[in-house]
């Protein structure tokens, strides 16, 4: 099973164009991309007015439906698939999130496929999907019916998604509704019809598809299970990572020389260049953690969470390089997340997928006042253990596990979870259901809290309020502060695998089923979308 698994009780081309690092800003309260930022920070300070305590409904008999009179403080509901996993991001005046097809919104398009829905921002109301058929390959790289996990990244009239056929693509935000094919690509029914089948021709409730490149036929990478992460969008450029992992006997990597992140030219989808320092070699199991970008004193740096356990940062500019032919992303600083011990014990390495075992960093590592924070853990289908959080000196070069180690703290589980600070206080969450509050500066624990579920999402913090689910189905909403008080817990009747964020005021939710737009003072909302 897959780190997105239902569970019961979670050619290359040389550098063509100029780098450029001004990135146009959305709105200022939006939430545009993975982690609200390129710093992934899961933190909105700005946001105020957030509703401490609200109510979803509760479902009619055994459907899933929802008694919309018994809602407080709900300004919509939208429906999703029966399986959500990645977060959904707002701007521009849309929302967007990633789902599966069990409950199709088109009956062109019907069956186990993966769809990126598009709502509007005041109303809920269904704009368009993104559809994508299934690779075939079962298991090994498109499970089931685990349809979209990546949060998609808007920047002006752009959507970037990464997709289950192992894809970066970019999309017009309006879709087809304008009733034009935008951008030089023109094959969008062959792409929705699928590989081999018949082609089906787009209609209004469609995207329009701008470009596509095939992370598997162009860097030769094999997916582990499903493709999962987000882009980053700095300047031209978007940085991706591409899900190389094992196998699905978790014995081999069908192609280790593959690349764990790559960097295309955002206008073209053009490969500007990848990354190559052997981590294919050394990937325990795949290569889902999202990448950051940190920019400060004269520091830029693109931060990657590695699937051996390492912490890198890469030079945001490609070099080529002469042998290999190709451009490739240049290692600035690399740091171990694991502790010695979980590698190497009485003289012998620790055999991976082991509770006291290493591990590889899945979540986000969060740039912070110039430093780098990053946690390590597993695929939940390997169960708790061990885990370890790292406060790194971003200055360094080289292989800084020692010398830009500022603090660890390893009374941490294995975690998933993708940290958010504020106010120099570090707030994380583990695979156990342990939620933290750490001083960022020294790593000094100030309170912990049992959620009593399993946790696979990150925390949000905003307005003063610690916002977390879990896979029980509860919201819990914390106090911020170095006092921890428990301020409400939520029944959202579904499992919440993906995090709450928060843009303009309204916090959203998506369980496995629905979407919540949740809005203090909101009126009883008329429908479901």
């Amino acid at each position: 099973m897959s780190l997105i698994a239902h569970r019961g009780r979670r050619a290359v081309g040389s550098l063509a164009l100029a780098f450029a690092l001004a990135t146009p800003l959305a709105r200022a309260q939006d939430w545009p991309r993975w982690g609200g930022g390129p710093t992934n920070n899961m933190a909105a300070p700005e946001a105020k007015g957030l509703p401490q305590s609200f109510s979803i409904g509760d479902f009619v008999g055994n459907t899933d439906e929802i008694d919309l009179e018994k809602c407080s403080n709900v300004r919509w509901i939208a429906k999703l698939g029966s399986q959500t996993y990645g977060n959904p991001t707002v701007s521009q005046g849309r929302v967007f999130v990633g789902t599966n097809n069990d409950q199709p919104r088109d009956p062109k398009l019907i069956g186990d496929r993966s769809p990126v829905y598009c709502f509007d921002e005041k109303t809920g109301e269904f704009l368009w999907q993104f559809n994508v058929p299934k690779l075939g390959a079962g298991k090994v790289s498109d499970w089931e019916f685990l349809g979209i996990c990546s949060s998609p990244a808007i920047e002006g009239d752009r959507v970037y998604v990464i997709t289950n056929l192992c894809e970066v693509v970019c999309l017009d935000i309006d879709g087809f509704a304008d009733g034009t094919n935008d951008g030089a690509y023109q094959d969008e029914a062959a792409y929705f019809g699928g590989r081999g089948n018949e082609p089906i021709a787009p209609g209004k409730l469609d995207a329009d598809i701008l470009w596509v490149f095939d992370m598997i036929g162009e860097c030769g990478v094999s997916p582990h299970n499903v493709t999962s992460s987000s882009v980053l969008i700095v300047g031209d450029q978007v940085w991706a990572t591409t899900s190389n992992g094992v196998d699905y006997g978790h014995v081999d990597m069908p192609n280790p020389s593959a690349p764990s992140l790559i960097v295309l030219d955002k206008k073209t989808g053009a490969l500007l260049g990848e990354e190559f320092s052997g981590l294919g070699e050394r990937t325990f199991h795949c290569t889902w953690s999202s990448p950051g970008f940190l920019e400060a004193d004269g520091l830029k740096l693109a931060i990657y969470g590695g699937p051996d356990g390492y912490c890198y940062a890469f030079d945001p500019k490609p070099v080529w390089n002469e042998e290999e032919e190709l451009d490739v992303l240049k290692e600035v600083w690399r740091c171990d997340i694991n502790k010695p011990e979980y590698r190497v014990k009485d003289g012998k390495p620790v055999k991976y997928a082991t509770r006291g075992g290493p591990c590889e960093i899945i979540a986000s590592p969060v740039i912070y006042k110039n430093k780098v924070y990053a946690l390590i853990g597993q695929d939940p289908e390997h169960g708790e253990g061990v885990g370890n959080l790292v406060c790194i000196d971003s200055t360094k070069k080289g292989d800084i596990t020692q010398s830009g180690r500022l603090w660890e703290f390893s009374d941490i589980h294995r975690s998933i979870s993708t940290p958010s600070i504020v106010d120099d206080l570090v707030y994380v969450a583990d695979y156990s259901g342990f939620v933290y509050c750490l001083d960022a500066n020294n790593g000094k624990l100030y309170w912990k809290y049992d959620t009593f579920g399993h946790i696979w999402g990150s925390t949000l913090v905003a307005d003063g309020k610690v916002y977390i689910g879990n896979e029980d189905g509860y919201l819990t909403i914390l106090r911020a502060g170095k006092e921890m008080k428990k301020l409400a817990e939520i029944d959202m009747k579904a499992p919440v695998y993906s995090s709450p964020i928060v843009a303009n005021g309204v916090l959203y939710i998506a369980t496995q089923t629905h979407l919540f737009a949740i809005q203090d003072g909101a009126q009883v909302p008329t429908r479901i979308n």
